[in-house]
């Protein structure tokens, strides 16, 4: 049985480590993206032989033909593609609450036309390898923000984000149409919050908010994002599952 590989860009950040680990425990060959050749080393010296990192700048130019020009040097056939990277340097709101050109372009080119480039590049470069494409995506691409959540909702909730996502969603079915003839199944999966950096006022908030009663935690991440790889999901393409405690559906 050949061992599956699998791309997951932006691998060291908070969702992108938790996925790194789970497939390097399942066996997979693992190759992540990251900004820098620390971080690069950082996470291939804790997963040990089962990861390797690229270093690239997904927000350049051609970054996804380049990503992929240098997958076929190094002889990597990806099967399984999780758009994952992410800026937190684009979630910036002006004082008065209201985005900035810049900034709102920017969260746009990283969650929907960046996902957008790398796949179309890794579709034209090996249709026959590649079986499965998993956006990550957010319950604010659903809903929207809900102000109770927020000490200062205008300036907390970054208005560019959700909307970002919420293309994320729409390129997922997209896509989904468009690569079903060779195979490729297209999904997202919409996370909902996490804990790590709020405060203990925000989590009592948001477990009020949610039928859960709680945020999501790490150990919660990997499991939704394996199923849709796997061949229990056979049947779904331009799905986008929601596991976020129920937030969604209030």
């Amino acid at each position: 049985m050949t061992t599956p590989t699998i791309l997951i860009t932006g691998g060291t950040g908070k969702f992108g480590r938790c996925f790194v680990e789970h497939f390097c425990h399942k066996g997979w060959r693992v190759i992540f993206t990251a900004t820098s050749s620390e971080r690069v080393k950082g996470l291939e010296a804790e997963m040990g032989q089962g990861a390797s990192g690229l270093v690239c700048d997904h927000l350049q130019p051609e970054s996804g033909a380049l990503l992929v020009e240098e997958l076929k040097c190094r002889q990597i056939s990806v099967n399984h593609l999780v758009n994952n990277a992410r800026s937190l340097a684009f979630l910036k709101v002006g004082e008065q609450g209201v985005t900035g050109r810049e900034d709102f372009l920017s969260e746009y080119l990283m969650d929907v036309v960046v996902p957008y480039e790398l796949s179309m590049a890794l579709w034209q470069a090996q249709p026959q390898a590649l079986e499965t494409i998993t956006n990550v995506s957010s319950q604010y691409g659903i809903v929207a923000a809900n102000p109770r959540l927020y000490d200062n909702y205008h300036r907390q909730s970054a208005i560019q984000y959700g909307v970002a996502k919420a293309g994320l969603n729409h390129l997922t079915k997209e896509l989904a149409v468009r690569l079903a003839p060779d195979g490729i199944r297209v999904n997202a999966v919409a996370y909902g919050g996490v804990e790590g950096r709020v405060d203990d006022n925000f989590k009592a908030r948001y477990g009020e908010l949610v039928p859960a009663g709680r945020m999501l935690n790490e150990a919660e991440l990997a499991g939704p994002l394996d199923f849709l790889v796997s061949g229990q999901s056979s049947a779904m393409t331009g799905q986008v599952i929601q596991p976020d405690g129920g937030w969604t559906i209030w």
